[in-house]
């Protein structure tokens, strides 16, 4: 079914998996699920820079998802840029309907960000520690601007894990 502008959901999706995205895990610590709180975890591929000064970054993330109703209320979240060896670590963060993240950080090596108290996944490319400036509904999506409180560049000698076409891939 075409949408108003006349191109299809089918049609968009094929023309927009040709354009080669990298890959985040985007975190927040939900304070307020549990006695000592729960971490949340979402995969983005929607995530960019917006601004070197002041430093912004931006993540969509679906309307009405467990991620966007805690940053709603949690404006401290933390993004790790993916090495193209932490493609697992992508596909169980993006998994549609599960009940709780708590298993899937407990099998994920990470410390939690002094800033933001969010989980950064070890041996990631890049951490950042963010706190929302902006919030934009945007379709089906909000879009959450972050000003980049932290960032730290861990040093591994990994490429970035990327997603084209449908599928998680490395670059070169």
């Amino acid at each position: 079914m075409p949408h108003a502008g006349g191109v299809s959901e089918e049609q968009f999706r094929a023309a927009l998996s040709r354009l080669a995205a990298g890959v985040v895990l985007v975190t927040a610590h939900d304070p307020e699920e549990g006695p000592r709180g729960e971490d949340v975890g979402m995969t983005a591929t929607a995530f960019l820079s917006v601004s070197l000064d002041p430093p912004l970054v931006m993540v969509s993330v679906r309307t009405g998802a467990r991620m966007d109703e805690l940053l709603e209320r949690q404006p401290l979240w933390a993004v790790s840029i993916l090495a193209e060896d932490q493609r697992q670590v992508a596909g169980r963060f993006a998994m549609k309907g599960r009940v709780s993240d708590r298993l899937l950080f407990q099998e994920l090596p990470h410390t939690r960000g002094a800033t933001s108290g969010a989980p950064l996944a070890d041996r990631a490319l890049a951490h950042l520690e963010c706190r929302t400036e902006q919030r934009v509904a945007a379709g089906d999506h909000t879009l959450v601007i972050g000003r980049v409180l932290t960032a730290a560049t861990p040093g591994t000698a990994e490429g970035p894990l990327t997603y084209f076409r449908g599928r998680y891939r490395r670059l070169g």
